[in-house]
């Protein structure tokens, strides 16, 4: 069965021995950050990925919803988001909020685009209210092309080039291969990030090729494929001591009948509308640090 996910990490799993990859591991705590750089056009074709730098954060204990696990996640998203775009006063950032509102599991980005603290219009029309000069932030959740008959690249384009950002910080829900992933992971990539692709509706990619400065894309894995799920039971069944039976049949059978009676069904949790609240506070609160640092509080009570 064909394995679906977004996420590097998995990915690597799955091709442990590829050449042209470099890995790197530290754990936080019970947090691990996992960095995967693709270096050459070889490792990227096999993984499907584009050549860049992927960072994981892994953090289980995400599902209890700990407030300080919450506030620890989003400090280390804040210090990786850092290391890989530099901000300060003259810094104009996009924010991206890709997805579908009227979708739980596609809303992470409308969600938390939400909870940016944006700036822009006050640097240009009240700058004497900031209390110390911050950079400039604007964010757009362009919608998806079955709603606005518009394609989100061409909307974001549009965009970029009124506003002429320094950079932009796309969001977007991702697929996984492990359920378990789906409220306890954080990717960033500096490979930018095609619209849709958790659900295997992929449109024009939103990169730095594509628009003319970095992009930085940040995912968070809601959704599995029924046919991941499937085949990995299928897997662990063959596997169990005492039971005799061929594998590899066993997965043709199963794979035809998904494709029989449900095609590609996406399954996400009965409480994803809690796991992509609390993950668009942690995405945005990460972002907010990032790029404002000691002056987040302030302008957080600003724009209240």
């Amino acid at each position: 069965m064909h394995i679906y996910t977004d996420l590097a990490a998995e990915l690597r799993e799955l091709n442990p021995d590829e050449k042209g990859i470099e890995e790197q591991t530290e754990k936080k705590g019970n947090i691990e950050i996992k960095r995967i750089r693709i270096l050459n056009d070889i490792a990227a074709r096999r993984l499907g990925k584009k050549k860049g730098c992927y960072i994981t954060i892994d953090a289980p204990e995400l599902e209890s919803r700990s407030p300080e696990v919450f506030s620890e996640v989003t400090d280390l998203l804040a210090k990786e988001l850092g290391r890989m775009l530099s901000f300060d006063e003259n810094s104009t950032v996009l924010i991206v909020g890709l997805g579908n509102r009227g979708v739980t599991p596609d809303s992470l980005g409308p969600q938390t685009v939400s909870e940016i603290h944006i700036t822009r219009h006050i640097k240009k029309f009240m700058p004497e209210v900031l209390e110390t000069p911050v950079a400039s932030v604007c964010a757009i959740a362009p919608g998806v092309l079955g709603i606005t008959g518009v394609e989100t690249m061409d909307v974001v384009n549009g965009v970029v080039e009124s506003v002429k950002p320094t950079a932009v910080i796309v969001i977007d829900a991702l697929a996984s291969r492990r359920a378990a992933r789906i409220s306890s992971t954080v990717q960033l990539s500096d490979a930018g990030i095609s619209p849709g692709s958790g659900v295997g509706n992929t449109r024009s990619e939103l990169s730095k090729e594509s628009l003319g400065v970095p992009v930085i894309a940040i995912g968070v894995p809601l959704v599995v494929y029924a046919s991941t799920i499937i085949g990995d039971a299928i897997g662990m069944i063959a596997g169990e001591p005492g039971i005799d039976c061929d594998e590899a049949k066993l997965r043709n059978l199963t794979e035809s009948l998904v494709k029989k009676q449900s095609g590609d069904m996406i399954v996400t949790p009965k409480d994803i509308d809690t796991i992509v609240k609390d993950m668009a506070s942690i995405i945005s609160g990460g972002i907010n640090l990032a790029i404002f640092g000691d002056n987040t509080e302030s302008l957080a009570a600003l724009l209240s």
